[in-house]
């Protein structure tokens, strides 16, 4: 599903990001860690169009990220607050994405149903635009957007940062859910190990921009990260 070859970012002379090759396979559960500036968020970036390698490329479904916007139309994806529109009311936005991606409002409410206990009555159904909201609510927009219209891939920067512990059960849970019932190729990036490691079914780890390690995910990929980590 997705291809990256020589894929390389600098900036002024500096090198922040550099994999020679990665696959990720249709379907699959990817999750993304590695410590501050181990290069994560310039990987998703560049997934997203939006910054442009100095060398390489990614292909999603054979299609150059760089070269072509065709695969926006199977693509979701939420990295931050960036992401949002902060004039609209919650549903006023999950209204205009669904429309963006050939729903109806009946179809986006049938959608949101999943979501209503991570919601947890605290989005729909206030008045508040998303610019008043707490960054763990504005997280939970984001993230219900990046799922509308069944896209084949979703990419999470930081999915369980800002919320409580409540929530990030329930986005978990959910995150699980959707991996299982429709087969989306997902990409989460994460400081939150334990969290990551249950939603994914193999983990790449980041340093200083290269590929140090790809697991598959198991009982002994805890203690293998916290090995990898504690050095």
């Amino acid at each position: 599903m997705i291809h990256v070859q020589n894929l390389s970012k600098s900036y002024n002379g500096v090198t922040v990001l550099n994999i020679d090759q990665l696959e990720i396979p249709k379907g699959e559960s990817f999750g993304l860690v590695g410590n501050n500036g181990a290069g994560k968020t310039t990987f998703f970036s560049l997934l997203l169009d939006l910054i442009e390698p100095s060398t390489g490329y990614i292909a999603s479904n054979g299609i150059k990220i760089h070269e072509s916007e065709n695969w926006k139309k199977f693509t979701g994806a939420f990295l931050d607050e960036s992401f949002l529109i902060g004039y609209l009311t919650p549903v006023e936005y999950l209204y205009f994405i669904g429309e963006l991606r050939g729903l109806s409002k009946p179809n986006v409410d049938e959608f949101l149903i999943p979501f209503k206990a991570f919601f947890n009555d605290e989005i729909l159904d206030g008045k508040k635009y998303i610019r008043d909201l707490s960054k763990g609510n504005q997280k939970k927009v984001g993230i219900a957007g990046a799922f509308l219209g069944n896209p084949e891939v979703v990419i999470l920067d930081e999915p369980f940062a800002n919320l409580d512990p409540t929530t990030q059960i329930r986005l978990k849970n959910l995150l699980k859910d959707i991996a299982a019932t429709k087969k989306i190729t997902m990409l989460i990036s994460s400081h939150d190990l334990q969290h990551t490691i249950e939603v994914s079914n193999r983990i790449v780890a980041l340093e200083k921009g290269r590929v140090i390690k790809d697991l598959k995910t198991d009982e002994n990929t805890m203690s293998e990260l916290e090995n990898l980590f504690a050095v």
